[in-house]
């Protein structure tokens, strides 16, 4: 069963600023900023100095309600219209798997479904409708 979802906003290289405006205009609380700079390091995969400072995962909590926010990592490009997406929550990898399958009908995958250091199954999709999507197993666990 889904957890719940969450709006999700895309910036292009100004997530730190978003947040302090986020923060500031809807008196939001930050529970959580993390930047690229802080996940673990991947030798086959480094950051690059221009994105340490990038908002990996942002987590705000505006009243009962959460909003996500992250920056786009260097060199990606960021569409007009995919500032905002939707994240959903689920419980399983198989509840992941099923959701992420059926947004991906008529869609385009944007990243496929696969073990991450914050969730042991997500993925993006663009669903047929322009909309996107990513779907994060969050267990007891994570």
């Amino acid at each position: 069963m889904v957890k719940g979802i969450n709006s999700y906003i895309v910036t292009n290289g100004n997530g730190q600023e978003a947040v302090k405006l986020y923060e500031d205009a809807l008196g939001a609380q930050v529970l959580h900023v993390q930047t690229f700079g802080d996940m673990p390091e991947d030798p086959n995969h480094p950051v690059p100095a221009e994105a340490k400072d990038l908002v990996l995962h942002a987590h705000l909590k505006v009243g009962d309600y959460d909003l996500m926010l992250s920056d786009t990592f260097p060199g990606q490009a960021l569409e007009l219209g995919d500032q905002v997406g939707i994240a959903v929550i689920t419980s399983t990898p198989e509840e992941t798997k099923d959701v992420f399958e059926k947004l991906s009908v008529g869609g385009q995958v944007i990243m496929e479904l696969q073990q991450t250091f914050w969730s042991t199954l997500y993925g993006q999709v663009k669903d047929k409708f322009g909309v996107t999507w990513q779907i994060n197993t969050q267990s007891e666990h994570n």
